[in-house]
């Protein structure tokens, strides 16, 4: 979309050099036709691109053969041993600190291969880096985007420490695939 507008500017720039050459105010009213074609084109894609990230109502389908996954609970917390508390990451939910950005969720390479190609949804909050399940307790109310987790990674955005989605995501997967089928999705 973008090289086609980029292409009627030129040809909008160099019918506005041919008509303040000649002095034929034809070609000027051409570029200036052109140019306005343009900028609709650019509206119409911005106007399409915002509605396209707006939150749907309805989940993505999911790959074929995949099984619709609607809700992901992150795994029941064990009682780890002192040693193995992460740090950035409350012990106890209660103490969650709504005002900090959580960490980083820290994700394996198996799991990692099997969410780069899910189709779940998983939440985004406007300018924050993370990505959360839609059970976190980090969300809160916040108004959040739903994106599948894969165009969310796309973005750049990472997983969050709390609710650890791509482990919650990946053990949810396997779990519906069998023990036998480990392979990621087809994408």
């Amino acid at each position: 979309m973008l090289v086609l507008v980029l292409v009627l500017v030129l040809g909008a720039f160099g019918l506005l050099v041919a008509a303040l050459t000649t002095a034929n105010t034809v070609w000027a009213w051409i570029s200036v036709v052109i140019s306005v074609v343009a900028a609709a084109i650019l509206l119409v894609d911005w106007l399409g691109s915002r509605r396209r990230r707006a939150p749907l109502d309805t989940p993505a389908p999911g790959p074929i053969g995949a099984p619709d996954i609607e809700r992901i609970d992150p795994p029941p917390p064990a009682d780890p041993p002192a040693a193995d508390v992460v740090v950035g990451v409350p012990a106890d939910p209660g103490a969650l600190d709504l005002d900090q950005e959580p960490a980083e969720e820290s994700t394996d390479a198996a799991d990692l291969l099997v969410v780069s190609e899910l189709r779940v949804d998983v939440r985004v909050l406007d300018e924050r880096p993370r990505y959360h399940l839609s059970s976190c307790g980090w969300l809160g109310s916040r108004s959040s985007i739903e994106l599948p987790v894969a165009e969310a990674r796309q973005l750049g955005f990472t997983p969050c420490a709390h609710c650890t989605p791509d482990a919650a995501l990946a053990a949810e997967y396997r779990a519906a695939r069998g023990p036998h089928e480990t392979e990621p999705p087809a994408g």
